[in-house]
C-alpha cells in the first residue's frame, strides 16, 4: 500500500505542477502583441505540450488514488465524509483540467474572450483545489 500512496502523491504532485503553470502561459498569450507571431507559435507550443503532458500524469494520479480507495479502503466506511468531499475536489480539480484543454484551443484558434487579468486570477483556482484537498486527507475535519 506505501508503494501506491507514494506513487499517487508524486503524480499527483506532477500533475499539479502542470496545472500551476499552464495558465501561467495563458497568462503570458493573452498579453502577447498581435504583430509577435513568433512569439505567440512558441508560447502556444509550450503550452501544447504542457497540457499533453499533464494530461499523461493526471491518469495514474487518479488510477494510484482510485486503487488506495478500492483495495484499501481508505476513505471507506463510516466517519469519513472528508473523502466525499475530497472526490468532489477531485472532480472539480478534473473539470479544471478539461477548462484548460478548452481554453487552450480558443488560443489555437486566435479567439481569447478574456484579458491577462482573468488568467491571473484563474491560475489561483489550482493551488485552492489543492489546499482544501490536502486538509481534507491530512486533517479528516469531518
Amino acid at each position: 500500500m506505501l508503494w501506491i500512496k507514494a506513487l499517487h502523491i508524486v503524480f499527483v504532485a506532477s500533475w499539479f505542477a502542470g496545472l500551476f503553470y499552464l495558465p501561467r502561459i495563458f497568462v503570458n498569450l493573452a498579453m502577447v502583441p498581435a504583430d509577435s507571431a513568433a512569439e505567440r507559435a512558441r508560447l502556444l507550443l509550450m503550452a501544447r505540450k504542457l497540457y499533453r503532458f499533464t494530461t499523461i500524469l493526471a491518469l495514474p494520479a487518479l488510477v494510484f488514488g482510485f486503487l488506495l480507495w478500492l483495495y484499501y479502503g481508505i476513505g471507506k466506511g463510516p466517519g469519513n465524509v472528508w473523502m466525499h468531499a475530497k472526490l468532489a475536489i477531485v472532480l472539480l480539480v478534473v473539470g479544471y483540467h478539461h477548462s484548460c484543454g478548452g481554453l487552450l484551443k480558443k488560443f489555437e484558434k486566435n479567439a481569447p474572450a478574456r484579458s491577462h487579468v482573468w488568467y491571473r486570477w484563474y491560475n489561483e483556482v489550482p493551488v485552492i483545489l489543492l489546499l482544501i484537498a490536502v486538509i481534507l486527507v491530512v486533517v479528516k475535519p469531518f
